[in-house]
């Protein structure tokens, strides 16, 4: 069997070491140790690993990310974890749609109060010539 260590997984998926030692701590993958102590990841604490972080980029807490490891765990047809997936994607969409529509609210107010100034810096240029 293939292991990989803490180094090697932290330069992979360009991450601190610390980073992936929390992720232990919060329970979300578990490494093997070796008798001197030192931490080995099989491919499937990788493969969590790899979860974990495009969770993350996706804007899953990592309590989301954690159910939806152990959903799988608990579920061996991956069914429960799909289910679940599917639900947290569908509230994060209407979380950034909602982020979306209030910037596109501010950048339009911005762009107004910039209009609005542009427009009283030419009226005070008119007023010195």
């Amino acid at each position: 069997m293939h292991y990989f260590t803490i180094s090697q997984l932290a330069q992979e998926f360009d991450i601190s070491t610390r980073t992936i030692r929390y992720y232990e701590e919060r329970g979300l993958i578990a490494p093997i140790r070796t008798e001197s102590g030192q931490r080995l990841y099989t491919k499937k604490e990788r493969a969590k690993l790899k979860l974990i972080l495009r969770g993350k980029r996706f804007g899953f807490s990592l309590e989301e990310i954690h159910e939806m490891i152990s959903l799988f765990d608990q579920d061996r047809t991956g069914r429960k974890q799909l289910e679940k997936t599917i639900e947290y994607g569908k509230q994060k969409i209407k979380e950034v749609s909602e982020r979306i529509d209030d910037l596109l609210q501010l950048k339009e107010e911005m762009e107004a109060m910039l209009a609005d100034f542009e427009k009283r810096l030419r009226e005070l240029e008119g007023l010195d010539g």
